[in-house]
């Protein structure tokens, strides 16, 4: 996992990855035509 805030890398340490990742993919998974075996999962927010 990677964390860009305007373009600068945010280090993730391994708990706060896990918290992200699994809100993530557990969003991402109850969506209706998403496929179990996709690879990645690409997010951009602007404000």
């Amino acid at each position: 996992m990677k964390l860009m805030v305007d373009g600068v890398e945010i280090p993730l340490n391994d708990f706060v990855e896990r918290i992200l990742a699994g809100m993530v993919v557990g969003g991402v998974n109850t969506l209706k035509g998403i496929k179990e075996d996709w690879k990645k999962i690409e997010i951009e927010v602007t404000k």
